[in-house]
């Protein structure tokens, strides 16, 4: 697993086997960092989505864990739906 900036810099590296699921290598990778401080923010995909890790990560490392949340939960968020554009005669 590697962590990059914004630019696609690396930041942390770590090897692991391809069974470990990513939530779980993210500390690890971040106990390897190349900087001197920890990256501010984490933006990862849903796979990172975990409550566990969002409030271990802001606790212990002083991380914002931004992850796009799993389908289930995205699911139950309420639907804003945009106006419909009207393509009848009597609206043109």
């Amino acid at each position: 697993m590697a962590i990059a900036d914004g630019s696609g810099l690396p930041l942390a590296v770590c090897i692991e086997s391809a069974s470990p699921h990513e939530v779980t290598l993210v500390e690890r990778t971040l106990d390897n960092c190349f900087l001197a401080q920890l990256p501010k923010r984490l933006i990862g995909d849903k796979a990172y989505d975990s409550d566990a890790l969002d409030a271990r990560l802001a606790q212990e490392r002083g991380i914002e864990l931004i992850a796009r949340p799993i389908a289930r939960i995205a699911s139950a968020l309420p639907k804003t739906s945009a106006p419909s554009a009207d393509t009848s005669a009597a609206g043109r």
